[in-house]
């Protein structure tokens, strides 16, 4: 902070970039990373999707990833990090921040291939919860209920309940093999090696992988192309925008609607349907036409929000 005070930038300038680097900072505390000189490439891109995770607008993601990057190379200039981290580019195009989900025969490649029974689980579960990577990462043994197939969420320190999310019976079998043969003693639901949890880092490394094995490193998937997966397959297999938003730990509506995409065919389906209805002359009342249509309201609730 202090080379930036001498440039003498705008306190506005200063705030942005010390708030920035405490969330950049906490990040790296979380998936274990002590010591700055061991950062990598790695942990600049699983900052970047954690960033994307939170459902921040993406001018902010990308402010925050700029001003991170700014840091680096302030260490990489003072020799604390290696320049490597920064040889390629880390870039985000606009608007079109948030990763797609993965088409349905990619989703059968990944689930075809024969992996780590850890992984498998892990990706799994990740698939059919729609958990962010760092709730599945932080999950531990007691979290999890196989009879009723839900994995409770907490909030803060353990000390109330977020949410509840639900797993599916394929699911559920990747968990009774892991748990067949997982280190009982271990109260993380997953962990590393010689530690009791699993890094960000690590997590990404391991799907990556995974991509490799099912050939599809090169379609730009990433862990957290699954829960917007999750998200868009629930949606068209026609669950109600509000119903997914809670099983997703959405605050709004509307990053809701940004995680989950409708397919063409899924639009398709829904206007033929609809106009069937037209066309039979099932449609009955009048349409009422109001004097002055009432302003919009920027405080009003987002469409969908009362049904």
């Amino acid at each position: 902070m202090l080379h930036l005070y001498r440039r003498n930038c705008r306190p506005n300038t200063l705030r942005a970039y010390s708030g920035a680097i405490q969330l950049f900072l906490t990040f790296l505390r979380h998936t274990g990373k002590v010591h700055l000189e061991a950062l990598t490439r790695w942990d600049l891109e699983a900052f970047l999707e954690h960033e994307q995770d939170r459902g921040l607008k993406a001018t902010s993601v990308k402010s925050h990833l700029g001003l991170v990057k700014a840091l680096v190379r302030f260490l990489v200039d003072r020799e604390v990090v290696r320049a490597e981290v920064l040889a390629r580019n880390i870039t985000i195009k606009l608007p079109e921040l948030l990763p797609r989900a993965m088409d349905p025969e990619d989703v059968k490649q990944l689930l075809a291939v024969g992996a780590k029974v850890r992984n498998r689980a892990m990706v799994l579960l990740l698939l059919r919860t729609g958990m962010r990577i760092g709730e599945l990462l932080n999950a531990t043994i007691s979290d999890l209920n196989l009879v009723e197939r839900k994995i409770l969420i907490y909030q803060a320190e353990k000390t109330q309940v977020g949410r509840v999310v639900y797993f599916s019976d394929d699911a559920r079998e990747a968990l009774l093999a892991w748990l067949a043969e997982r280190d009982p003693h271990k109260q993380r639901l997953f962990y590393g090696r010689g530690r009791d949890s699993l890094g960000y880092t690590a997590a990404r490394v391991m799907f990556l992988k995974y991509l490799i094995k099912a050939g599809l490193s090169q379609k730009g998937h990433s862990l957290h192309s699954l829960r917007h997966t999750f998200a868009s397959e629930l949606l068209n297999a026609g669950m109600r925008l509000e119903c997914l938003q809670q099983l997703l730990g959405h605050a709004k509506l509307e990053v809701t609607r940004r995680y989950a995409r409708l397919t063409d065919k899924t639009r398709e389906d829904e206007y033929f349907r609809a106009m069937a209805i037209i066309e039979r002359g099932e449609i009955s009342g009048h349409y009422r036409r109001d004097r002055e249509l009432p302003a919009v309201s920027q405080e009003a609730q987002p469409l969908g929000a009362h049904g």
